[in-house]
Parts: structure tokens; sequence; C-alpha cells
């Protein structure tokens, strides 16, 4: 089973989080997930960070202004499915912080 889902942070900062997972058969465990933070400018998409299970291990992409990737690092040592959560709530409580170390300005 999959699912996804967007949920906006911040309407005046244009700052959106977007949700994807995919669970298995039974539908109990998550198998793969993303968690992306972006920030709507100038009409363009810009990528702040992505939390990941796609090497089925819960890993952080920061992202630079200039849109480059950063290496990746491992976030959490728990389940896919913990580690999404935990991506989820790093987001909605830390945005702010997230889109003021990318683009400090």
């Amino acid at each position: 089973m999959s699912g996804a889902y967007s949920r906006e942070l911040d309407r005046a900062e244009r700052v959106v989080m977007h949700v994807e997972f995919k669970t298995s058969r039974r539908g109990r465990d998550v198998v793969d997930y993303s968690v992306v933070l972006v920030v709507k400018q100038e009409g363009r998409t810009e990528t702040v960070r992505v939390y990941d299970g796609a090497h089925e291990q819960n890993e952080l992409h920061r992202y630079t202004r200039d849109g480059s990737k950063q290496a990746a690092e491992v976030f959490d040592r728990g389940t896919l499915g913990e580690g999404m959560r935990a991506a989820i709530d790093a987001i909605e409580h830390g945005y702010d912080e997230m889109v003021k170390g990318w683009d400090p300005a």
C-alpha cells in the first residue's frame, strides 16, 4: 500500500512538507518513505531537506541554496516507520530553523 500527502506549515513563508510512503502488503510496516521540506519562492519550488528510507536506513539530505544536495547522514537507527515519524516531527517542530539555515538572508 502507498500513501502521500502535503501539509502547509507556513502560509506566509510558503513552506510545505510533502510525505510519501509505502507499506508492506499487510500494511503494517513502512518499507520506504520520503519526507521533503520545500519552500516556494519566485515561482519555483526549492528543496530544503529530504528525509528518506531509500537505502533501507533513515537518512537525511540537506540542500544548499544553490540546489546542491549534501551527503546523506543517518538520523535515526530505528525502523523505517520510526524514522518516518521522527522526520515528520522534526520538520513540524523545526522547519523555521531549517529554512533559516538553508537561506540565512
